[in-house]
């Protein structure tokens, strides 16, 4: 098995004639986490769905536990939680969730489970169309959770959260990770970079940096990871 649980070589998207995605090359290692972080509209929804095998490509590829983006074979190791919730309002969130654990053929107790770590038991019975912004975050990602995924997709799960909610997701995203999964998350808030293993920069559909936030600290001589990715743009611009 290769030790990465993600691999991207010289991946390339077009939308509308237009490159979106340009020759974009990555590794992400099994049992990490890693921060896929940039402003809104760089291309950080557009490279999630190319590894969650949703976004058709223009060129390259991209193998998910050693299989190519896509395959059939995946859909029961990939939990994917995107920007807008995929859950149905006029239900209750424990029959939503049984709902998709139905079609996921997950075990027994998963519903249970997967309420409990993202703490919705308080509103276990109360109906989506009711919840606050950050319940719903939390119930989209009760679905990504579902059936024990080796690969966790999570498109900004923490946006609109108070500062407790998100101090809780992150401790439970690093709590999966210390059992195996492999998480990858996009944010654009650049204070959320510290909490990851390594850091996937991105700004206008290129790769800007691939590191550790200790080594891009180091490498741009700079203590604040914002003003570390300030640096890499300015750069960036420089070469151009």
């Amino acid at each position: 098995m290769t030790n990465y649980a993600v691999e991207a070589e010289r991946l390339k998207v077009r939308r509308g004639g237009r490159e979106v995605l340009h020759d974009v090359s990555f590794a992400v290692e099994h049992g990490s986490i890693t921060g896929l972080l940039g402003p809104s509209g760089c291309g950080k929804t557009t490279l999630m769905r190319c590894v969650v095998g949703v976004q058709i490509v223009a060129g390259g590829t991209v193998t998910v536990l050693g299989t190519p983006a896509g395959s059939a074979s995946l859909r029961n190791k990939i939990g994917y939680a995107t920007q807008n919730p995929s859950v149905y309002a006029d239900i209750t969130v424990t029959e939503s969730l049984r709902y998709f654990a139905a079609i996921l053929r997950a075990p027994e107790g998963d519903v249970e489970r997967v309420i409990e770590e993202v703490g919705l038991d308080r509103n276990a019975d109360q109906l989506i169309g009711d919840l606050s912004g950050g319940e719903l975050n939390r119930a989209s990602l009760a679905v990504a959770l579902l059936g024990r995924p080796e690969l966790l997709v999570l498109d900004e799960p923490t946006v609109g959260l108070d500062p407790l909610l998100r101090e809780e997701l992150w401790t439970l995203f690093h709590k999966l990770a210390g059992k195996g999964v492999t998480l990858l998350v996009s944010s654009h808030v650049m204070d959320e970079a510290a909490r990851c293993s390594r850091l996937l920069l991105m700004r206008d559909g290129y790769i800007l940096a691939d590191d550790t936030p200790a080594a891009l600290r180091q490498k741009t001589e700079t203590a604040d990871l914002e003003q570390a990715f300030l640096r890499l743009v300015r750069e960036q611009e420089a070469i151009a």
